[in-house]
């Protein structure tokens, strides 16, 4: 890109560390959040704050990182009838690296187009490796654009990145991410199971995972996520209810192409049943909390029927 320019919505656990780490790669980045605590630690680190999200129309990227799509459209509501009203400048991106719907981001691509009369182009390009990844800039960036409009940005992904792929157009990087979370879900939910059998067995769960670690189980799921199931730490890095969400697209897409999914659909139920347990905004972790409530449930069902 010709000028190192760009606008940033959603400055909060992954958000705001993406957007400073821009700064630091020599980016006047211009940013707003609707929580102003999180917009004032931006700004002390040399970011710009932004009115409103319609301020950001002439920026020639704007990156959402917001819970959902349905968010992101909110939030986008003025800057789009702006751009209907006054096209912005020919090439400018819109680049959303939150966890959507591959169909949803495919549709919201093509009304960003007819609202900006084909002067603003969508990016998807969704990011892994939690809130330590963010911090460092070692994301995993899975981008979904033509390969003209990846290559021009590049660079802005590389400042938060450290495996940046192009997967395809508009929607293949959501459906990477979905990949992604269903490796994740389903990984975290089994070492959660080992977890509970190993000390209901009288086992050392730490022990185990170190075991593990060793041999063909080990993984970077357990590597990261390993140490909070063992200590049943779960404050939240990300809420795990986003994982019921994630899930729930992999269902989507598998629907699509008539793929079968037998993990994803367990995973979607437990992740369900984690929300309802009203488990959701703690730490992905509290999986292990919904299968040992879980456990409790069933050994009460067997002692009443006793």
């Amino acid at each position: 890109m010709s000028e190192k320019r760009a606008g940033f919505v959603g400055l909060g656990l992954m958000g705001g560390h993406m957007a400073v780490n821009l700064l630091k790669a020599g980016w006047a980045v211009t940013g707003w959040n609707r929580s102003a605590a999180a917009l004032d630690g931006f700004a002390a680190r040399g970011g710009i704050r932004a009115a409103d999200v319609a301020a950001l129309r002439d920026e020639p990227v704007i990156i959402f990182m917001l819970p959902d799509l349905s968010y992101i459209e909110d939030a986008a509501q003025e800057l789009l009838a702006g751009w209907a009203a006054e096209p912005p400048v020919p090439g400018t991106a819109v680049v959303v690296m939150s966890s959507v719907s591959p169909a949803a981001v495919r549709d919201f691509g093509a009304r960003v187009a007819r609202l900006s009369r084909g002067n603003a182009t969508v990016v998807d390009a969704p990011v892994s490796g939690g809130t330590k990844g963010a911090e460092d800039g070692t994301l995993a960036i899975m981008a979904g654009a033509e390969e003209r409009d990846f290559r021009r940005l590049l660079p802005l992904f590389s400042a938060m990145g450290g495996t940046v792929r192009r997967l395809g157009p508009l929607g293949s990087g959501s459906l990477a991410k979905a990949c992604n979370q269903l490796i994740v879900g389903t990984t975290t939910a089994a070492l959660a199971e080992a977890a509970e059998l190993a000390e209901r067995s009288g086992m050392d769960v730490a022990a185990l995972y170190e075991v593990l670690a060793g041999g063909l189980a080990g993984s970077k799921v357990l590597e990261v996520v390993g140490p909070r199931l063992a200590a049943k730490d779960y404050e939240p890095t990300g809420p795990a209810k986003f994982m019921h969400k994630d899930l729930s697209f992999v269902l989507e897409s598998a629907a699509a192409v008539d793929a079968a999914v037998p993990m994803a659909t367990a995973g979607v139920e437990l992740y369900a049943e984690l929300k309802r347990q009203g488990l959701g905004d703690l730490d992905l972790a509290a999986v292990r909390q919904a299968i040992s409530n879980l456990s409790w449930d069933a050994s009460q069902n067997q002692q009443s029927h006793q």
